[in-house]
């Protein structure tokens, strides 16, 4: 465990000795056992169990494998622009939208709500660190080395071909005879575990430690959000985990889970892959709506409207989730009672997600907005997703989705939810939170380019899918002939252009962000500590904030704590009540370092983790050609673990020295 010892005489924010370093020193360990200590450089970064660190790191490598599903999508916007095109073969094209979905999905909008969880959740309660923090950077390297993992299969043979619902029989060895599905199975066993690892250890900060004083219904909505994802990634990660120990052993070891000549039954991977594949919808979509509903208020200068309201609709969308995979499978002959049963959840689930909508939209209503990019972005999730559940509740309809199901409609409904929904939430917390993360505001206008370009794109692409959609194109299809190009409005050469030219339009959206990072990297403008006049608690630390977040952990009194210690409420000679501001954040956060604890204690760095996650891989790669390699994996995973029981715990550390009424069991991140 490392010891940070404050200066007896704590600077204020106005010098520079706000961020002065710390003195760190680190408990010994046992030999090779001995934890690595504190470094600078690289080491600083690969060895760190700094929530905020790996935050970061989470969202770098989430951005890379963004950018790796940018360029699978345009190819296949390529290949789809002109009848009987020949950009990509079948094969490759069958690799490309399994690799393009796969990436996004798993790589790509998961992780990054999980950077953000990292850096932020923490911050919100008023927490040092998580639960666990070598867990928490085990589940980092974890999601690394599976990413990769899965993207070495194109150079390995062939990516997986079955698209990322990976059906069977499509799956099996006959009719995919390579590796690449190998590869999926086992990288996502890799990342799945990362997932409910860091599942676990979100679930337990939150409940464990929050700051003194905040009730669950004090907290962000945001970290509200959050914790409703963690639990169904608790329940949801063991279901598609099963479900991939079957394929995998069908496919390795010449099991027969769903070969029907055995008896079995292929729909027994579509039950399984749904009931996992539905709850996802809201593992992706609930991290942004906890976004937007930070960012909301704020520029709204107003509440979140219907605070409770917005939080069960939330719970409930986590539940409801649960009733409806189904209705990914009508035209599997499930019956008509289950066929109308699942319709029926699926209007169901259509009201909580409706109550938020209305929440936010009178939000807005009234208040003085500012329409930053943040805010644009944001407003831009409420219209997008709003298009996308339309054209999704339409699918309860069970005859109409019977039709639409293996066409573009759909392809377009789940792209405006997604990619309109959740990505463009991501990009409203990245505009909103760079400024607390990196001490540099994001140039505006650079993001209003970005916006843009990423909302019209956005709209034209998915759009224009559903048009051709409507005109029978089916999905997973790697050419259309010129004479099914048709006449006059739904001419579907005319139309998949315009879907193409769409895809672009967003592309070169996302590359305004790139810049815009750029440029704001080598600006030397600092920004100040509140930009935007925030609510919560992760706006009351330092830009960026210190290794520990907060030289006293805060005492929390009501919802949005930070406002409400800006502004207090004076009424005037006419009878009205207004808010008038009588503390800046310069001052608060001066007067939590001038009381700032004496001794602060924070987990030690540790290179066990990326070891264990090392070892995972090693394993992978043997099932697929050597069994010896998996062997000599297992060991490194052994070695690992044997590496990370004997490293120094709190027990052993004879000069903890908790500080002076605090609570040590929220002051001291565990040894996870």
């Amino acid at each position: 465990m490392a010891i940070i010892e404050r200066p007896s005489a704590v600077p204020t924010f106005a010098g520079a000795g706000a961020n002065a370093p710390a003195v760190v020193t680190p408990t010994q360990g046992l030999g090779v056992f001995k934890r690595p200590v504190a470094a600078s450089g690289w080491k600083s970064w690969v060895f760190t169990v700094d929530h905020k660190k790996l935050g970061i790191m989470y969202g770098v490598v989430s951005m890379f494998f963004f950018l790796v599903g940018g360029v699978e999508a345009l190819l296949i916007r390529l290949q789809l622009a002109a009848p009987d095109n020949t950009v990509l073969s079948a094969q490759v094209y069958n690799e490309m939208f399994t690799m393009h979905a796969t990436t996004m999905v798993f790589l790509f909008v998961m992780p990054m709500a999980a950077a953000f969880a990292n850096y932020f959740l923490p911050l919100q309660i008023g927490a040092r660190d998580v639960a666990f923090p070598r867990i928490n950077a085990l589940g980092f390297w974890l999601f690394l080395f599976g990413g990769i993992f899965i993207n070495t299969s194109w150079v390995l043979g062939g990516a997986a071909d079955g698209g990322w619902f990976m059906y069977s029989p499509n799956s099996s060895p006959l009719f995919s005879p390579g590796h690449g599905v190998d590869f999926w199975v086992l990288g996502l066993q890799i990342t799945g575990i990362a997932s409910l690892v860091g599942a676990i250890n979100l679930i337990v900060t939150v409940l464990n430690m929050r700051a003194p004083g905040m009730k669950l219904m004090h907290m962000p909505m945001f970290t509200w959000m959050v914790l409703v994802v963690q639990f169904l990634l608790a329940f949801a990660m063991p279901v598609i985990t099963v479900a991939l120990f079957l394929l995998g052993f069908e496919r390795n070891f010449g099991a027969t889970f769903f070969n029907v000549d055995a008896g079995a039954d292929p729909l027994l991977w579509q039950h399984l892959f749904w009931i996992f594949g539905h709850p996802e919808v809201y593992i992706i979509i609930l991290p942004s709506f906890g976004i937007i509903s930070e960012v909301l208020p704020v520029f709204a200068r107003k509440p979140l409207f219907g605070y409770k309201f917005v939080v069960f609709s939330g719970a409930g969308i986590g539940f409801l989730g649960w009733g409806v995979w189904a209705h990914h499978m009508f035209a599997s002959g499930l019956g008509p009672v289950s066929v109308a049963v699942f319709s029926v959840a699926t209007m169901l689930i259509a009201i909580p997600t409706g109550v938020k909508i209305v929440n936010w939209t009178l939000t807005l209503w009234g208040g003085k907005l500012w329409f930053t990019t943040a805010m644009k972005f944001a407003i831009g999730v409420i219209v997008l997703f709003t298009i996308g559940g339309v054209t999704g509740v339409t699918h309860a309809v069970a005859p109409s989705d019977t039709q639409q199901t293996d066409t573009y409609h759909i392809v377009g409904h789940f792209h405006f939810v997604i990619v309109g929904g959740a990505v463009m939430g991501l990009f409203a917390g990245l505009y909103y939170w760079w400024p607390k993360m990196f001490g540099k505001t994001l140039n505006e206008k650079l993001g209003g380019w970005n916006f843009w370009l990423m909302f019209w794109g956005i709209s034209i692409t998915f759009g224009a899918m559903h048009i051709v959609g409507m005109q029978g194109q089916p999905r997973r299809m790697v050419v259309w002939p010129e004479k099914l190009t048709g006449e006059g409005f739904f001419n579907l050469h005319f139309w998949n252009q315009v879907a193409t030219w769409g895809a672009f339009t967003i592309a070169v959206g996302v590359a305004f962000f790139i810049v815009n990072v750029v440029v704001t990297a080598r600006k030397k403008e600092r920004a100040p500590l509140d930009p935007w006049d925030a609510r919560t608690l992760e706006w009351i630390t330092a830009s960026p904030p210190k290794e520990h977040n907060f030289d006293v952990i805060p005492t929390v009194h009501a919802l949005d704590e930070f406002f409400h210690r800006k502004y207090e409420e004076v009424e005037h000679e006419d009878g009205h009540v207004k808010l008038m501001k009588v503390k800046t954040a310069e001052e608060i956060l001066a007067e939590e370092e001038a009381r700032a604890d004496a001794h602060i204690h924070l987990p030690s760095p540790s290179y066990w983790p990326i070891v264990l996650a090392f070892g995972l891989p090693i394993i992978a790669y043997g099932v697929i050609y050597n069994l010896i390699l998996s062997f000599v994996g297992a060991a490194i995973v052994l070695l690992a673990g044997f590496g990370w029981a004997l490293e120094p715990s709190v027990a052993e550390d004879s000069d903890y020295d908790p500080p002076a009424g605090g609570d040590s069991t929220k002051e001291l991140a565990t040894i996870g």
